[in-house]
């Protein structure tokens, strides 16, 4: 598991940035990202994560955003972060932006549906209304469930290629259990919060033989948030 140290040179690639720029065109590349605390909380009991990751750790995840064509989160992130979900930390272009809203509960009103030019999508089980200037993706459910896979096609027929599931750890749960993710971020950041809500919760397996072992690169960021880059395609040999 190779450690990489640091910010990386202005004249040098970002190896966690290369594996969306050499991503193959006919076929979507999703990638996932999750910021937690070293005890692996992503938030207080109270909701509160907006401080858990350092500069260092944003300014990652605003790169991110500037290297796919969409982001993706929940009804849920959206009414309880009320997200930007543009690219103001490093230079770049905003990403489409991408709410899967099942039931249609999301407040029009929301800081992602800003009328900036940038394209807005709400992903849908049912036809039905929809904030006003956004895209209406009608996903059906399978077994009372929007399947994530179909998910990603749709957006991928759409011209969305490159596809970051940014939240919240329910959907990147969701995602990665239904082996829809390509690439997984987890940021962890050097502080303890002892309590709160925890972070990814797969389906439970029966013994570890049925762990997943992905195939990962550990990048420490100035400050001290530490990157685990896992290639979900890739399992680490025994």
């Amino acid at each position: 598991m190779p450690v990489h140290h640091g910010a990386f040179p202005a004249h040098l690639s970002n190896p966690l940035i290369e594996p969306l720029l050499a991503a193959a065109p006919e076929r979507p590349f999703v990638i996932a990202q999750l910021g937690q605390s070293l005890d692996g909380r992503i938030a207080t009991l109270t909701g509160a994560s907006r401080w858990i990751s350092g500069s260092a750790a944003l300014d990652h995840l605003h790169r991110l955003r500037a290297n796919v064509d969409a982001v993706v989160v929940g009804a849920g992130t959206v009414g309880e972060d009320d997200p930007l979900l543009t690219v103001r930390r490093v230079r770049g272009t905003h990403p489409a932006r991408v709410v899967i809203d099942p039931n249609g509960r999301v407040n029009p009103a929301a800081k992602c549906f800003a009328k900036d030019g940038t394209r807005c999508l709400v992903v849908r089980a049912e036809p039905g209304a929809a904030p006003r200037g956004t895209e209406t993706v009608v996903v059906p459910r399978v077994d009372g469930h929007m399947p994530p896979g179909a998910i990603v096609n749709a957006l991928y027929a759409l011209g969305l290629r490159k596809i970051l599931i940014e939240g919240g750890a329910k959907t990147v749960s969701a995602f990665i259990d239904a082996d829809a993710v390509d690439r997984l971020h987890v940021l962890v950041a050097p502080v303890i919060l002892g309590s709160g809500i925890s972070g990814l919760s797969l389906l439970p397996i029966r013994g570890l033989e049925e762990a997943r072992r992905p195939l990962t690169r550990v990048h420490v960021l100035d400050g001290g948030d530490v990157v685990f880059d896992c290639d979900l395609r890739q399992q680490q040999r025994s």
